[in-house]
């Protein structure tokens, strides 16, 4: 089974989802600076998600570079990391419409933890497929960043219900470590 298409059926989704996300942003009423002042949360709630989608796409491209193989499980896992990012439209809207509220904050960030730990079984899956080349585990290794990104969400999710602002803070932590796409692909594709 060829990879290109899951490429570019994912390609196309994530782009949607940007666009979705942007359509969701709408003018102020006034038209001095005082009136973006109260678009600021959903402002920042925009650019967190956006650059977590970005993230993804990033990493995602960087390893399918490194798979020479798909199947079936893979395609699943896929849709299913794909379901979880499409979430991102939604979670995003109501943490920035509410201020960073506290439940909205932790269902954003379980959302995060979903779309990481889906990613976490793409990654399993893309590495289980039957002649695959060892690249790609030798790449990933004991993914000890994924590891970590999983357990900050994990911690970010009770700690929104009471400090929605600390909870944010983990999440930008995880979009911190993650920021430059993944070196360990880039370095074992280089050899």
């Amino acid at each position: 089974m060829s990879k290109g298409r899951l490429e570019a059926f994912s390609d196309g989704v994530i782009a949607i989802l940007i666009t979705i996300m942007v359509l969701e942003l709408r003018p102020p009423e006034g038209t001095d600076l005082e009136a973006l002042a109260p678009l600021a949360p959903v402002f920042l709630s925009y650019v967190l998600s956006f650059v977590n989608i970005a993230i993804y796409w990033n990493n995602h491209h960087h390893t399918l570079q490194a798979a020479t193989a798909v199947n079936g499980r893979v395609l699943w896992a896929n849709m299913f990391l794909l379901f979880w990012l499409s979430l991102f439209t939604f979670v995003t809207a109501w943490m920035g419409e509410n201020g960073f509220a506290p439940i909205p904050t932790a269902v954003y960030a379980c959302v995060l933890l979903l779309a990481a730990l889906s990613y976490t079984l793409l990654l399993r899956a893309l590495i289980a497929v039957p002649g695959q080349s060892p690249a790609l585990a030798i790449a990933i290794g004991k993914d000890r960043k994924g590891l970590a990104s999983l357990a900050l969400y994990i911690v970010a999710i009770p700690v929104a219900l009471v400090a929605p602002f600390v909870a944010v803070a983990l999440v930008v932590a995880v979009a911190v470590i993650w920021f430059i796409p993944d070196r360990r692909i880039e370095r074992v594709l280089a050899r």
